[in-house]
């Protein structure tokens, strides 16, 4: 028997789509994180997040078929995150956990990963 995939184990799309969605509310209100979204729509944006976290949890790779290889830091450098900007991305990413009522196992390890990545993207000092 194969194991299901967190992204199966989780709901798939419906879950993804909810999660993401539910993250881009709070930053659409978020002056100093929106700062860092230059397109005038979050949308697009939306929709990019929505295939990466599909992708990386075991689901459709149609983030990889569209735009190539995550290459997350790279993606991220031409825009200073600061630990006041990390923190704020990951509130507004960890309320948008807590909406989707995941099992304790499925929520500690989305947590988990959101803290790991929200740490790697920073890259400027406050103030920068």
């Amino acid at each position: 028997m194969i194991d299901k995939t967190y992204y199966e184990r989780v709901g798939g799309e419906p879950t993804f789509r909810k999660l993401i969605s539910e993250f881009y509310k709070g930053v659409a209100t978020d002056p100093p994180l929106r700062d860092l979204y230059p397109e005038e729509d979050l949308g697009p944006a939306e929709e990019r997040l929505r295939m990466f976290m599909e992708q990386y949890w075991g689901g459709p790779k149609t983030y990889q078929e569209q735009r190539g290889h995550p290459r997350l830091r790279m993606r991220h450098m031409h825009y200073a995150v600061t630990p006041a900007q990390r923190d704020r991305w990951l509130h507004h990413m960890l309320n948008a956990v807590d909406t989707l009522d995941l099992e304790p196992a499925e929520d500690a390890e989305m947590r988990e990963y959101l803290t790991r990545a929200a740490d790697f993207l920073v890259n400027a000092p406050e103030g920068a």
